[in-house]
């Protein structure tokens, strides 16, 4: 919930629909792709890891 409310609030920064955005729009786009690929990360891809090692380790032990 925290990374999704702060790339909500940085989406007008990253849009360029603020005055003085030439800096801060970099830098907003980076922290919104870094947050949305480590939530992505956290969530789907490492569940997904530990479910295929475990069935691995219990086919090995079955036979």
């Amino acid at each position: 919930m925290t990374a999704g409310a702060t790339i909500m609030a940085l989406m007008p920064l990253a849009l360029g629909l603020s005055k003085g955005t030439i800096v801060s729009k970099g830098l907003a786009v980076v922290v919104i792709g870094g947050l949305s690929t480590s939530t992505l990360l956290t969530l789907v891809v490492v569940p997904i890891m530990y479910e295929w090692i475990y069935s691995i380790k219990m086919r090995r032990r079955m036979g």
